[in-house]
């Protein structure tokens, strides 16, 4: 894990994240609903970008 354990965990984690978000892009059979407000792809698909984002900054910070 290097020497920054806790930003390779994290990075794991945002890595994590842009998969789900990824899966249910592709695969589409289920909404996400948060209090009466349906949440759409076109959210899921700008949470892909910033999670990977995040989580590629975050390996190359704990690779240093």
């Amino acid at each position: 894990m290097g020497n920054r354990p806790f930003t390779t965990i994290a990075a794991i984690l945002f890595a994590i994240a842009a998969l789900l978000h990824l899966y249910r892009v592709a695969m589409s059979h289920f909404t996400v609903i948060v209090g009466s407000h349906s949440i759409s792809e076109t959210l899921s698909i700008a949470a892909i970008v910033v999670a990977a984002i995040l989580s590629l900054g975050l390996f190359r910070e704990s690779r240093r």
